[in-house]
């Protein structure tokens, strides 16, 4: 007599097919990132470090009985005339180490620090994929270098209303542009600064994806830097000035003219997606074949 099979039985072992295992949205993986960076009390240290420099400098010179012109910082004399300048000459201090020192940290930590915390094979299982979640990264700190410039200009354009006259601002070329419009080329300078610091973030990424210490990729990060901007101060090596990609980072001088000069942001664009291109290679070869398991 033959055996009836119920219907609702589950098939046979060799037979069941496997559950699918949803892959992580594009979006989704990146609305993460952006919540866990600027979630993170380290983020908001940096982005308070950098909104600190201009205020300082407006503090220090509202204190103080004159600033003779010629010495320090470029602005500084036109501080007490305008406020709005606090935020050119915040943005001019804070070029050469203090935005890339941030940037450094960030983009250090986007691989290193999930390899370190063990949170990385479990991002990859998701499965996120590993070029998405490097992009992803990148991403990240791409919103970090917009959003540490800005910090900057806007905290500087705000201080320097707050202790001094704003009124039109005269330009480097001779022109004068109503406050209105300074405050539109100080966002443009901070548009500038964060294109600049794009190829330094690949430089970071990179780097993150070689070690599972994000202190040691920060740290490596920070010294790339350095030297680079030590090898455009030398006359000797005048040849190679042009392909480092902190060559360009003062070139801002030129969105203070009228009419606008571009020939010094678009040389900067093509430096940096040169580095961008070069550097995200680098780190998507070497994350692809890395043993996330050791």
């Amino acid at each position: 007599m033959p055996s009836s099979v119920p219907a609702d039985l589950p098939e046979a072992a060799g037979t069941a097919r496997p559950a699918a295992v949803p892959r992580s949205s594009g979006l989704s993986l990146l609305g993460s990132e952006f919540k866990v960076l600027f979630g993170r009390r380290r983020t908001w240290a940096l982005l308070l470090a950098l909104a600190a420099i201009p205020v300082l400098i407006a503090v220090a010179v509202k204190v103080s009985s004159r600033v003779p012109p010629g010495r320090g910082p470029a602005f500084l004399d036109r501080i007490t005339q305008n406020g709005l300048f606090v935020a050119f000459t915040a943005m001019l201090v804070s070029v050469p180490l203090f935005m890339p020192l941030a940037v450094g940290v960030v983009a250090g930590d986007t691989i290193a620090g999930e390899a370190n915390l063990g949170t990385l094979r479990y991002l990859l299982v998701a499965p996120a994929g590993r070029v998405r979640l490097l992009l992803v990264k990148y991403a990240g700190a791409l919103a970090f270098c917009i959003a540490a410039p800005l910090t900057v200009g806007l905290a500087g354009a705000a201080i320097g209303a707050a202790l001094f006259p704003v009124g039109p601002v005269t330009l480097l070329s001779g022109g004068v542009v109503q406050p209105g419009e300074a405050f539109l080329r100080i966002l443009l300078i901070a548009a500038y600064l964060a294109l600049s610091l794009a190829g330094l973030s690949a430089i970071g990424l990179f780097l993150s994806t070689l070690t599972v210490f994000p202190v040691g990729a920060m740290a490596a990060t920070v010294v790339v830097s350095v030297v680079s901007e030590v090898l455009d101060q030398l006359p000797q090596l005048e040849w190679l000035h042009p392909w480092l990609f902190s060559h360009y980072w003062l070139g801002f001088a030129d969105m203070l003219r009228q009419p606008l000069v571009w020939d010094s942001f678009g040389s900067n664009a093509l430096l940096q997606a040169g580095y961008v291109a070069v550097f995200g290679a680098l780190a998507y070869g070497r994350f692809v074949t890395k043993d996330i398991l050791s």
